[in-house]
């Protein structure tokens, strides 16, 4: 990826400085911009496949038995950290605007390409508002795009997965499973042989029209997530596990150096989760059955750097192209991130599908991912860490709990 986007830099640079325009334009409209929309399009035929099947699973990963205790803890965990990892990246990008000051002729990129159809949240009240993310048929939902009510109705469906115990029931659940395997695959196989050239391509075709001016705004939003991502590793899990685990910030972070550099170089929860389960038991001393629930779980569904990353990027390319997105849009975004951090894979660059949807139904031209992709590599690094250790850190908190109601228990047989 990194050498798709120097050589889609690159040759977009010598191509603007050599060839005659004419040429060039014919070459863009032609070939380098076919070739990233169909890159785009890939991305967005496994946007409802991937959602539906890993907020399924995610969900019903909670089991029965632990729907109650670690269950709610659990979610509850993750709801109100990861709002404040996306609360911390919006604020981050409002404040501080990567995105903006650009000439205008990244706007007008904005208006070339044939992207896919943009969805657009209806402009009523918020009651209405409300009302219309409860689909009333899923299958008409997910054909118009209305990816609010397709998350709402994955969610039901895995909650009701999760408590309905039958023969017939687990073979849907083992079908799921084998949607998100599947899907899983297609996204490595996307990733692996036709993103570098649609990174290319797409870097190639906004080069040709903004020149050097595309670099200030990718650093300037590199150092926005990396910021947002330490002062949540830093500053939200030392306060978490200090006060909601009763543990030294200096004693989590020693213990779980391990599992941190296993996340860094693997870029993927799912593979970092035998380390961090290692860690949680001999460096933390966390009881098992917790810590391997939470972990296990967490490694789906608790992914707060992920949603943090999520809300920048979406945002940092609203700028960039001038959609202005009021407060109540930015809302929805936050409430969408957040449920993307349970519906997207641990693997590296698993978010991309979800950003590629947020994008779309915000009006937010998707082509502004190839500004992104070059340096994805090294920010999935960055937040994958910083999900492993929310995970790490969520275990803490939950087993402080599961001590707290077991200690009274054990005084009362006394």
């Amino acid at each position: 990826m990194l050498l798709a986007l120097a050589a889609g830099v690159l040759l977009g640079l010598a191509a603007r400085a050599t060839v005659p325009p004419d040429v060039l334009t014919w070459f863009v409209e032609t070939l380098a911009q076919p070739i990233g929309q169909v890159f785009l399009r890939l991305l967005f035929m496994l946007v409802l496949p991937l959602l539906f099947s890993a907020l399924v699973i995610g969900v019903a990963e909670v089991g029965v038995g632990h729907l109650g205790r670690l269950g709610g803890r659990m979610l509850g965990y993750t709801v109100l950290v990861s709002g404040i990892s996306v609360l911390i990246g919006m604020v981050l990008v409002n404040v501080l605007g990567p995105g903006r000051g650009l000439p205008d002729e990244v706007r007008e990129a904005a208006t070339t390409g044939t992207s896919p159809a943009s969805i657009r949240p209806p402009d009523t009240s918020a009651v209405d508002f409300l009302v219309a993310m409860v689909p009333d048929n899923p299958v008409r939902a997910a054909a118009n795009g209305d990816m609010l009510a397709v998350i709402v109705f994955s969610l039901l469906f895995g909650i009701a997965l999760a408590v309905t115990r039958t023969d017939a029931v687990a073979a849907v659940r083992t079908a799921i499973q084998g949607l998100y395997d599947i899907t899983m695959t297609l996204i490595e196989g996307v990733l692996r042989w036709v993103a570098p050239l649609g990174v290319a391509a797409l870097l190639f075709s906004l080069t040709t029209r903004l020149g050097p001016a595309v670099f200030r705004p990718i650093l300037a939003y590199v150092a926005v997530v990396l910021l947002g991502l330490g002062i949540h590793m830093f500053g939200v899990y030392s306060l978490s596990v200090r006060f909601f685990g009763g543990m030294s910030p200096r004693e989590f972070f020693r213990g779980v150096r391990l599992a941190m550099i296993t996340a860094f170089s693997t870029a993927s929860s799912s593979a970092t989760l035998p380390t961090a389960i290692k860690v949680a038991d001999e460096n933390l001393h966390l009881p098992p059955h917790v810590a391997r629930f939470v972990l296990t779980a967490g490694s789906a569904m608790n992914q707060n750097g992920t949603a943090l990353f999520e809300g920048v990027t979406v945002l940092f390319l609203a700028q960039v192209y001038g959609v202005d997105l009021d407060l109540t849009r930015q809302a929805v975004i936050m409430g969408i991130c957040i449920l993307g951090g349970v519906g997207t894979a641990g693997v590296p660059a698993g978010s991309l599908p979800v950003i590629a949807m947020i994008l779309g139904m915000f009006g937010i031209p998707p082509e502004g991912l190839a500004l992104i992709l070059g340096v994805d590599r090294l920010l999935d690094m960055c937040r994958t860490t910083v999900n492993v250790t929310g995970d790490l850190a969520a275990a803490v908190y939950v087993a402080r709990g599961e001590r707290d109601e077991t200690a009274p228990a054990h005084a009362a047989g006394a």
